[in-house]
């Protein structure tokens, strides 16, 4: 997997859901940075905002132009 780009931020939460969140990342051996993310990409999701759709149209697009003898190739 590739090297992670994390921005450092500081809030506040409700400390029932900071534990919470802190106990999934325990109980399934993650960090709770990746329990975080994770929650927030499906809030961004539940509000129609994906973020990794974007990433993959972007380097699905650098394919087809990059390879696209290739892809013409092994379509015949």
């Amino acid at each position: 997997m590739g090297t992670l780009n994390l921005s450092k931020f500081s809030s506040q939460a409700n400390p029932e859901i900071l534990n919470s969140l802190h106990q999934i990342a325990d109980d399934e051996g993650r960090k709770f940075h990746s329990v975080l993310d994770e929650a927030f990409r499906d809030y961004l999701n539940k509000k129609g905002i994906s973020i990794n759709s974007r990433k993959v149209m972007t380097k699905f697009s650098q394919s087809l132009q990059e390879f696209d003898a290739l892809y013409k190739d092994l379509a015949k």
